[in-house]
């Protein structure tokens, strides 16, 4: 035996854990959800458990990834000591420029906390101004601070008036949410504060872009080719006197669900559509949405468009006969939860167990689809340690979505990482999942036979 069977032999060992922990009963832990049939709201998606790796990020850490994307966009935490750390941890990388970088923090005291922290914050500006003298600023709440209510959209008025840079409070209180996701839609949404009215120049927008360059997608090359100009990519890349200029663009698009509340802020003060363009499974969605696109564009469709429609079309029905019947567990990827599944569930696969954060009324119509096959569990995202148990119950062949993928081998599981996804759009996104899903069942087939299943 080398060494690298060795070490890989301990790490299963370790990942694995005990067959069943003291007081986890499989069947106990399933007879606490809902199944898909019985969701009406995100109240009726529950935790699997309230311990063992319960809970997900804090929107804090979707609002620092959003300022991270605005090359010249300052990011202060205002919080106690343990969120200013989380938060300078997270941002240390070049990204943000290191330890001098972007992203600083106003770490409030006792006296603070019970008296207000407006003069401590005011006072920690004053010194943040003139040491990095930064363009513009995102003022991130934190828990403490929406519970002593301090008032700081007044604050961040102040703060603009007085030094002359815009300075946009966000707020990132996690009582009040399920996930970090809010973070994300607060923080990007917020910039529209400093748009101004411009020309249309024809160009369109990205809203939404949080991986990769959208220079590297197939729906920029086909944009492009067509004479697009291509204008504000938000948050990815940009900075604040691009997000200025925002307005001059004919149409938007919305690539991920956290810049629809953007979008349709600029769609009312400044007339601008949207086309809703997110990393869709589906081949028939990526062409109604390349359809809408150019529609709205007022430009003829681009042949490839159909062509690479048909190819998707026709690598589907060779994935189809490859993948009937296989039960899976969804855990999180890039694509859309629900629209992902239902497709799932067209090609022939059988979901066991989905996991959710969120639900909005627009998902009915991809749940009505999953229902017509099959009614799977329900829970919410992030409680990895304890499906171990399950998996013992339900037997997927597939874990979609990030856990311990040597783990899951021990069990007979194949993993299905879509994280590449996350940087295409276009059918591109189509392509991908087919082909990791044909290669996922044939993973299956051998780890299902080593674990004697």
């Amino acid at each position: 035996m080398d060494l690298q069977e060795k070490a890989r032999r301990k790490l299963q060992e370790k990942l694995s854990g005990p067959q069943q922990a003291a007081g986890i009963d499989c069947n106990e832990l399933l007879g606490r959800l809902n199944r898909l049939s019985k969701v009406q709201t995100i109240k009726d998606i529950p935790q699997l458990t309230t311990a063992l790796f319960p809970g997900t990020h804090c929107p804090l850490m979707g609002a620092a990834m959003i300022a991270g994307g605005i090359k010249d966009c300052l990011l202060i935490i205002v919080g106690t000591d343990e969120c200013s750390y989380y938060t300078k941890s997270l941002t240390l990388s070049d990204h943000y420029g290191g330890i001098n970088g972007r992203c600083v923090s106003v770490v409030l005291n006792s006296h603070d906390v019970t008296f207000g922290s407006v003069e401590s914050t005011h006072k920690a500006f004053k010194e943040i101004v003139a040491e990095y003298r930064p363009k513009c600023v995102m003022l991130v709440t934190t828990c403490v601070i929406e519970v002593i209510g301090d008032d700081y959209d007044a604050i961040a008025e102040e703060l603009t008036k007085q030094y002359s840079i815009p300075v946009m409070a966000v707020h990132t209180e996690h009582f009040k949410c399920e996930d970090h996701f809010p973070g994300f839609e607060r923080a990007i949404t917020a910039w529209q504060s400093i748009m101004q009215p411009q020309e249309c120049d024809g160009s369109v927008n990205v809203l939404g872009q949080r991986f990769g360059d959208f220079a590297d997608t197939e729906l920029y090359a086909l944009l492009t080719k067509s004479g697009v100009k291509i204008g504000v990519q938000l948050p990815s890349g940009c900075t604040s006197d691009d997000i200025r200029r925002a307005p001059a663009a004919k149409i938007n698009i919305v690539v991920n669900d956290i810049a629809l509340p953007l979008a349709q802020a600029m769609q009312e003060q400044y007339n601008i559509p949207y086309v809703y363009f997110n990393r869709f499974a589906a081949p028939e969605k990526i062409l109604q949405a390349c359809q809408h696109l150019f529609a709205y564009l007022a430009l003829p469709l681009p042949a490839e468009v159909s062509a690479k429609f048909d190819e998707c079309k026709a690598l589907e029905q060779e994935t189809m006969p490859v993948v009937q019947g296989v039960p899976y567990i969804f855990g999180n990827t890039q694509y859309d939860c629900f629209e992902l599944n239902n497709y799932l569930c067209r090609l022939g696969l059988v979901p066991q167990l989905i996991q959710s954060n969120k639900l909005r009324q627009e998902h009915f119509e991809d749940i009505k689809g999953i229902l017509a096959t099959t009614d799977p569990y329900v829970c919410k995202a992030a409680n990895i340690a304890p499906l171990q148990y399950v998996y013992d119950v339900l037997h997927p062949w597939i874990y979609i979505g990030h856990e311990f993928g040597e783990r899951l081998r021990r069990k007979g599981i194949a993993q299905l990482h879509s994280d590449p996804a996350g940087k295409m759009l276009g059918f591109e996104c189509n392509t991908f999942l087919l082909k990791i899903l044909q290669q996922a069942v044939a993973d299956a087939k051998v780890f299902r036979k080593e674990a004697g299943l």
